[in-house]
C-alpha cells in the first residue's frame, strides 16, 4: 500500500502541505484544494506555481479530489458548471501525472422524495465518458451523494455507468443511515462500513481513511478519531485489503482536527498540522502491523 492524504487538512498553503507530507516521509498528496481554492479552481498562475513548488519538492499527486457532483451540489444545478469543471480538470490532471479523479453523485435529496436516478445516471455517464476518453480512472466516492444512501446504491450506480471504478472512504458510512434496509422505529439503521466495503470490494481501486463514532442524530457531525479508535472498522478494512493483495494508494483525511466544509475562524491551523502527521503515523502502524503478519 502506498500512503498518501488530503493535505489541505494539515495546512491551506502548499508549502505546509508539502511540509507535512515529508516530515511523514511520503512522497504524494491528494490533492484538493490550495489555499481554499480546488485545483480545478486555481488561476493558471497559481496553478503553474503548484506545479513548479511539486517537482521541486519531489512530491507527486495521487488523485484529485475535484468538487464534480459533489454533496454540496444539487442534481438541479446547470450541467454546464459540471461540464467546464471536467474540462478544466483534464489537461491539468495530465501536467501532474495523475489517473485518477474523485467525483461523486450530487447531493442526497431528502429521504422520500424524487431523487432524479435517471439524471444522475446520465450526467455521470458523460462525465466518466470525457474522462475515459482522456486516459484518467473516474472514481466515486461514498460520501453525503446519491451513492452514499447505501452499498446497493453504489453497485447500481457501477452497473449504470460504464468504466466507472470505486473510492471507497471507511468512515462515511458510520454516520449515513442504510436505506436499503427496513426503517424501524421511526428511522434507518447506521451503515457498517466493513458490511458496505465487502459488497463493492470488486471494484474498488483507491481509499480514504476516516474514523469516527455514530452521531448522536443526523443533524450533528460525528466525533472523528485517529484510525482504529472509531467505529468504522479501519483494521478490519485494512486488513482485508492486505490479504487481498491491494498495492494501491490509501488516503489519510483526518478530520479530527477540522472537517473540510468548516468555516475558516473556526480552524486552529497547529492543530490542524499536528493531528494530521500524528494521523499518518499512526495509520502507519496499523497498515505495518497487519502487512508484517500477512
Amino acid at each position: 500500500m502506498i500512503f498518501t492524504g488530503f493535505a489541505d487538512e494539515a495546512g491551506k498553503d502548499l508549502d505546509t502541505q508539502i511540509k507535512a507530507t515529508q516530515e511523514l516521509g511520503w512522497k504524494h498528496i491528494s490533492a484538493r484544494g490550495i489555499d481554499g481554492i480546488n485545483i480545478h479552481d486555481l488561476s493558471d498562475a497559481a496553478f503553474g506555481k503548484a506545479v513548479d513548488q511539486l517537482d521541486e519538492a519531489g512530491i507527486k499527486i495521487a488523485e484529485f479530489g475535484s468538487l464534480i457532483g459533489t454533496w454540496a451540489k444539487s442534481v438541479n444545478t446547470d450541467f454546464s458548471i459540471t461540464l467546464d469543471e471536467v474540462e478544466r480538470s483534464i489537461p491539468r490532471m495530465k501536467k501532474l501525472g495523475t489517473n485518477i479523479v474523485r467525483v461523486m453523485s450530487y447531493a442526497q435529496e431528502p429521504w422520500g422524495s424524487d431523487q432524479q436516478e435517471q439524471e444522475r445516471f446520465r450526467r455521470l455517464r458523460e462525465i466518466t465518458a470525457r474522462f475515459t476518453d482522456a486516459g484518467i480512472i473516474t472514481a466515486h466516492e461514498n460520501c453525503m451523494n446519491w451513492g452514499g444512501f447505501s452499498a446497493e446504491h453504489t453497485l447500481r450506480l457501477i452497473d449504470e455507468v460504464q468504466d466507472l471504478k470505486l473510492i471507497f472512504d471507511t468512515g462515511n458510512p458510520t454516520f449515513q443511515r442504510d436505506r436499503s434496509k427496513p426503517n424501524t422505529d421511526g428511522s434507518f439503521p447506521w451503515q457498517d462500513s466493513l458490511e458496505f466495503f465487502h459488497q463493492v470490494k470488486d471494484h474498488v481501486i483507491h481509499v480514504h481513511v476516516k474514523d469516527c463514532i455514530n452521531p448522536v442524530s443526523d443533524e450533528v457531525e460525528p466525533v472523528y478519531t485517529f484510525p482504529g479508535k472509531g467505529q468504522s472498522h479501519v483494521t478490519e478494512i485494512i486488513s482485508v485489503l492486505s490479504k487481498s493483495g491491494y498495492k494501491g494508494f490509501i488516503a489519510i483525511e483526518p478530520h479530527v482536527a477540522t472537517v473540510f466544509h468548516a468555516k475558516e475562524n473556526e480552524i486552529d491551523w497547529q492543530q490542524c498540522y499536528n493531528s494530521y502527521v500524528k494521523y499518518g503515523e499512526d495509520l502507519e502502524k496499523i497498515v505495518f502491523s497487519i502487512t508484517h503478519l500477512v
